[in-house]
């Protein structure tokens, strides 16, 4: 079940695409969009990140850190940051366990096919580390507007 407004954000460390480690607790005292995407560089998670890339100014301009999480492997995400020019952090969740905890991963249909994956899912977290905002079944492609909405607001 995915986590809603006012819950606190569950803790985490992961790691970047560099291998250094990031925490929840880094982010104490600022705002931070945390959004999980299903795979790098296929067709909808790209329309999502570059969905972001091109919003970023305005979300930096705002003090909102933006932060994207993964199954994928650090070398995965290093070649999606590089091919797109993502300014943005991407974390790799390799065993899905953050996934887990935000709600964000469970079973998944598609084409008569059943199976275990990312929840397209997007989290507004406050300075006090408590969810702000969910939004759950995101269409990628101008996703950042409507985030950049709820942080602005």
């Amino acid at each position: 079940m995915v986590l809603s407004a006012g819950e606190q954000a569950p803790a985490f460390e992961l790691f970047d695409n560099e291998g250094n480690l990031h925490k929840l607790s880094d982010y104490e005292g600022q705002t931070i969009v945390v959004y999980f995407y299903p795979r790098d560089d296929t067709p909808g998670c790209t329309k999502e990140a570059c969905s972001f890339r091109d919003a970023y100014a305005d979300f930096r301009e705002a003090g909102v850190e933006v932060i994207g999480i993964s199954p994928d492997n650090e070398g995965s995400h290093s070649k999606f940051i590089n091919k797109y020019q993502l300014p943005f952090i991407l974390l790799s969740d390799p065993d899905h366990n953050v996934c887990e905890a935000f709600g964000a991963w469970g079973l998944k249909k598609m084409y008569g096919r059943e199976y275990e994956g990312v929840y397209r899912t997007t989290f507004v977290i406050g300075p006090d580390g408590v969810i702000k905002h969910v939004f759950e079944n995101v269409k990628p492609a101008d996703h950042s507007r409507e985030v950049l909405e709820v942080v602005n607001a």
